[in-house]
């Protein structure tokens, strides 16, 4: 029972994360943090590779508009797309529809939830995703049970059980 409650907490903060978590990056030496980052050149369309052009071309008549730090990140997720296997491509291609879709709002929202999700210690994000991986096991009329529960507890409910899981740990058994 507790277990259940625990997933539709972690279902209704976390749906939308994605499966692989980013690489966590270390902490900035003092030298670092002392010196600002140098701003990001422009990247000219002629100096993308023709794969990268095709993934891009969406944005080819705005790309000189586009800030440098934009440019930057479009060119490296065009790589990791060339990179990916068809069925990574299709579940990119499902989640990007999706993001699509949503509102600003939920947009938003979602943001929050995965900024406070890279604050939370790697334990707890660890965590976090074996219990969304059982969650995602079970079969889809017991997913759909704990998502209508989770919809139909008062805000109170929610509240008190996120009190008896603070930390986002299993209870003790």
């Amino acid at each position: 029972m507790k277990t259940r409650l625990l997933f539709i907490t972690l279902l209704a903060c976390f749906t939308a994360l994605p499966a692989r978590a980013a690489p966590v990056t270390p902490a900035p030496t003092p030298a670092a943090v002392s010196k600002p980052a140098a701003p990001l050149a422009a990247v000219p369309w002629g100096s993308l590779t023709p794969a990268q052009q095709q993934l891009l071309n969406y944005e080819k008549d705005k790309w000189q508009t586009l800030p440098p730090e934009r440019q930057h990140r479009l060119v490296n997720a065009a790589d990791r797309y060339s990179k990916m296997t068809p069925e990574e491509r299709n579940r990119f291609k499902e989640r990007l529809e999706r993001w699509r879709k949503l509102t600003p709002e939920e947009r938003s929202r979602l943001r929050q939830r995965y900024e406070a999700f890279q604050k939370l210690p790697p334990d707890q994000q660890q965590h976090i995703r074996d219990t969304f991986k059982k969650y995602q096991q079970l079969p889809p009329d017991k997913q759909q049970q704990l998502r209508d529960r989770w919809k139909n507890m008062t805000p109170a409910e929610r509240e008190q059980l996120k009190q008896k899981n603070p930390n986002g740990k299993p209870p003790p058994r």
